[in-house]
């Protein structure tokens, strides 16, 4: 059952007994400079730490944590304020208030954006670094050519040895059990008594929209207007969600990202989407003979959703194929220096001296795995692996057994070959073994009038079924993007429709009602190629007016939300 932070505060206390909530609900927010850079000429914010529970269940007992959070306030007649949360589970998002509320002025001339670090992800640009797993590196295998297309017994051994190693420095550590989201949610109802308002609004992408619909669900009388974007069932598994990475993951492939390839770089990777898949292959041994492990080479394009992972993903094929073939091209003139942005910053030299050579020794680091890193040159035995995504994805609910996953990896693989093998020998919640102390219960009526839902069709990082199941279940309309291919559609998207349609929501008396906006064009393309897919053809009057959808602002917060929600 959730502990009502408000009525907690002022529900009368027996005149021996202390309210174990009083220090919290009466602590003084000192606001002050933020330890992150601000950026892109986004309004300034204002940081603050708060101090919670660690234990929202039993107050008094146990040590106290601190829960980082950030405001931009409003510039005109102030409704409340707007809580922000990017996803992971794990992501921070402090930086997000002053990024979003630059973009959306109209919002915030009306409400606070207001930034958080959930509890475990320490501060952005601080240096707590949270909840974090002390790994053994002795136990982990060495990423020498592993290859999950290996259905070997030993190959599946050495697979499943890092999600064990994972699982169990995780659960060692005393503070597993309290990095939660129905601890996180306390969290957030502690920030909104802070604020002193009785409506907390809240703006989630990815894991962000099943915090936003679990906080809804367990204090529905302080839910103000929910915007859940690019979104999880709700209503149902969370880890569901990764489990579906291996569908999806290949449906954007195949659909979308393929034949943009074969528009964009037809000399050097074919003409059609089938050739450019043939391409692929070729080229994942093409790595692996450069010391490239297939696997990193495959993750390479796993949670392929944003422009910047799109275009990373371009010059690794087009370099490869220059390597291989001998097909070195100019890169397309539309695609020129947002190509040479991104090689410059991924790979640290500009597009035109980048070489197959390179791409290959930057290779691993483009892979986002578990961020394997040595904590001090005295312990080198050790790496600090963040938590957060372990704690949360397998312990809001009951974990299946990793027997369940290798059966999944061999149904996924011959399906979904681009992370089907991979995915079902590689999750540490197949290993988790304790269980959740809390219930996480589903939306209830009178919040879900509050909610809405905004989704991309090819979305390789929440499915467009997945968002669509929770919104027909919860009884709450939705906004769905034709032919949208990325992670992270309001404000970050550059879509008229979609910014709209969520702003009158945010503003406005009513809710709209569902909507299948037009998408925008993709990089490099002035137009949009319609794809055929689950969202139908659609239904809003007009075209999207322009939004400068390529604007580094949003080309940054698109590619945040989806770094930290890539299923790793």
């Amino acid at each position: 059952m959730a502990v009502s932070v408000l009525v907690a505060a002022t529900a009368p206390a027996a005149a021996t007994t202390p309210d174990p909530l009083a220090p919290y609900l009466t602590q003084k927010v000192s606001w002050g400079a933020c330890p992150f850079k601000q950026r892109d000429q986004s309004p300034s914010a204002q940081c603050a730490r708060i101090t919670a529970p660690r234990d929202w269940a039993a107050p008094a007992a146990g040590p106290e944590l601190q829960v980082a959070i950030s405001r931009v306030t409003a510039t005109g007649d102030r409704r409340g304020a707007i809580l922000l949360n990017p996803g992971g589970p794990g992501g921070q998002g402090t930086s997000l208030a002053g990024a979003l509320a630059g973009l959306e002025p109209s919002v915030r001339e009306h409400y606070d954006f207001v930034g958080m670090d959930p509890r475990g992800t320490g501060q952005e640009g601080g240096t707590d670094p949270g909840f974090v797993c002390r790994v053994p590196l002795g136990r982990l295998p060495a990423d020498d050519g592993l290859d999950a297309r290996d259905r070997s017994a030993g190959s599946i051994a050495l697979h499943q040895r890092t999600p064990r190693v994972l699982a169990e420095a995780c659960q060692s550590d005393a503070l597993a059990p309290y990095i939660t989201t129905w601890q996180t949610a306390h969290d957030m109802d502690l920030i909104r008594a802070l604020l002193g308002d009785e409506k907390l609004n809240y703006l989630g992408y990815s894991y962000g929209t099943w915090l936003g619909a679990k906080y809804a669900s367990l204090f529905p009388e302080h839910a103000g207007r929910i915007v859940l974007d690019s979104s999880v069932d709700f209503e149902g598994r969370l880890q569901a969600a990764f489990e579906a990475f291996p569908k999806i993951d290949q449906r954007q492939f195949d659909r979308v990202y393929a034949p943009w390839l074969a528009r964009r770089f037809p000399d050097q990777l074919g003409k059609t989407a089938a050739e450019v898949r043939a391409k692929w292959e070729r080229l994942r041994a093409f790595f692996k003979g450069k010391g490239v492990p297939p696997d990193v080479f495959d993750h390479i394009f796993v949670g392929n959703g944003s422009g910047r992972q799109w275009l990373a993903g371009a010059l690794v094929l087009t370099k490869g194929a220059a390597a291989l073939d001998g097909t070195a091209k100019p890169p397309p003139a539309a695609l020129k220096d947002d190509l040479d942005r991104v090689s410059r910053a991924v790979f640290g030299r500009p597009t035109e001296k980048l070489t197959a050579a390179d791409v290959a020794a930057a290779a691993p680091e483009l892979r986002r795995t578990q961020e394997l890193r040595r904590t001090q040159e005295l312990e080198p035995d050790y790496a600090d692996v963040p938590g957060t995504r372990f704690a949360v994805a397998c312990g809001d609910q009951p974990a299946r057994a990793a027997t369940w996953y290798k059966l999944l990896s061999d149904l996924q693989g011959p399906a979904y070959p681009l992370f089907g093998w991979a995915y079902g020998l590689s999750e540490p919640c197949g290993f988790w073994s304790d269980l959740p102390r809390h219930e996480l219960p589903e939306l209830p009526v009178r919040a879900a009038k509050n909610v809405l839902v905004v989704q991309g069709e090819f979305d390789p990082q929440t499915g467009y079924e997945q968002a669509e199941t929770a919104a027909r279940a919860a009884g709450v309309p939705m906004i769905s993007v034709a032919d949208s291919p990325f992670h992270g559609q309001y404000a970050v998207g550059g879509n008229s429709c979609v910014d709209d349609l969520v702003n009158t929501f945010f503003l406005g008396t009513t809710r709209p009602a569902a909507t299948v906006c037009p998408g925008v064009p993709l990089p490099g393309e002035n137009k949009v190629f319609p794809v055929e897919g689950p969202a139908g053809e659609p239904t809003a009057p007009s075209e999207p007016a322009p939004r400068d959808a390529h604007s580094p602002t949003r080309q940054r917060l698109q590619d945040t939300i989806s770094s930290v929600n890539r299923g790793d």
